[in-house]
């Protein structure tokens, strides 16, 4: 598939998978949650066909989880797919961000994430600044100039969401990073993008280390 390809108008199906993957990296679905096929199909306001069509491509993707007899909830990621995802994150964003400049359109997509995330900060909306924080490093991904690696770092994403769903506290979690994104935006605009990537692979790697913390936590309890 061309970079042509990639900007086409979606099927309708290739919208819904999109719209409900935007639902799992936006906290809107939550890990193990039950999916009522008739509810989500109604809400969408498409058929179930429709909707199964998606079902069937976020399965394959490890989002959702098909169960004979149980039907369809969304997945819980384990302690390897955390680790695997970090170490996706690390290589696809501090290569993108090696890239960054003052007027990229990932870095006004950064300084939108950045000020959402301070306006929920002090709104003391926690899921509000979590989302903020995943829609700043699809601005990161954004600075690749790379279709396929948006649409890949989608996946990567609501896997990501998904294991701060089943930890279950958004201020841990997100609340350390809103001043964290702030800095390397600055990096960022004023020039210095190796500084940038210094800071978000020690960023990542904290973020990794808190995660996988809290999640051994929640498996012990």
């Amino acid at each position: 598939m061309n970079d042509a390809a990639c900007s086409l108008p979606r099927t309708l199906g290739e919208s819904i998978t999109h719209e409900v993957r935007r639902m799992l990296v936006e906290g809107e679905l939550v890990p193990g949650q039950r999916l009522s096929e008739a509810a989500l199909a109604e809400s969408l306001q498409i058929s179930r066909n429709t909707l199964r069509e998606a079902f069937r491509v976020l399965t394959r993707e490890g989002l959702l989880k098909h169960e004979p007899n149980r039907g369809v909830t969304v997945a819980e990621p384990d302690m390897a797919s955390i680790i695997d995802i970090y170490r996706v994150r690390r290589f696809i964003e501090c290569k993108a961000i090696a890239q960054g400049f003052p007027m990229h359109p990932g870095t006004l997509q950064m300084r939108e994430a950045v000020e959402a995330g301070m306006r929920a900060r002090e709104a003391k909306d926690w899921v509000a600044v979590g989302t903020a924080n995943m829609m700043f490093h699809k601005g990161i991904v954004e600075l690749a100039d790379s279709p396929r690696m948006v649409v890949f770092y989608g996946q990567i994403a609501a896997e990501l969401r998904l294991a701060f769903g089943v930890l279950n506290d958004p201020e841990f979690l997100h609340l350390p990073y809103v001043d964290m994104n702030a800095s390397i935006l600055r990096c960022v605009e004023e020039g210095r993008p190796d500084e940038a990537t210094a800071m978000l692979d020690a960023y990542l790697v904290q973020s990794e280390r808190i995660v996988l913390a809290a999640y051994e936590r929640s498996r012990n309890r």
